[in-house]
């Protein structure tokens, strides 16, 4: 991903929606995505997903039902997830959760297909039947224009 510059778009809101595990962001240039926990953690960017170079990308598997736990900001460029299976060491920068909004479709077809042919699964190991805890009100986190 390229830095960030005059022309990246910015968050003007983030809300985490616990319940329906989504986090939902609008940026300043109008393009508004609502990208599944699950979505957002199997493509973190961190060393620990996509490796250190080319080919050396880790496919992440049993994460249907990850939540996060909380999120922090980084900067005045990036938040920092905190992941109910222990990951938190994805920066997700402005740029790429718009990269990752716009190419939601493509992305989530190429992990399909991935889990696929690596005859894995969504699901956890040993996982029953999805742990509903009581509802959880939605967080609001908003970011100003600079």
């Amino acid at each position: 991903m390229a830095g960030l510059d005059k022309q990246t778009p910015t968050p003007t809101r983030i809300v985490v929606h616990q319940q329906s595990r989504v986090l939902e962001i609008e940026f300043d240039d109008g393009r508004h995505f609502r990208l599944p926990f699950e979505f957002l953690r199997v493509h973190s960017p961190s060393a620990e997903v996509r490796g250190h170079g080319p080919g050396q990308e880790t496919l992440q598997v049993g994460k249907r039902e990850v939540g996060i736990d909380r999120i922090e900001p980084v900067g005045h460029y990036a938040i920092q997830p905190y992941f109910n299976d222990g990951h938190s060491s994805g920066l997700y920068s402005w740029d790429y959760l718009h990269w990752l909004g716009t190419q939601e479709t493509r992305l989530w077809q190429e992990y399909l297909r991935k889990l696929a042919e690596a005859g894995a699964s969504r699901d956890p190991a040993g996982a029953g039947a999805p742990a509903d805890a009581a509802p959880l009100q939605a967080t609001e986190v908003r970011r100003g224009g600079a």
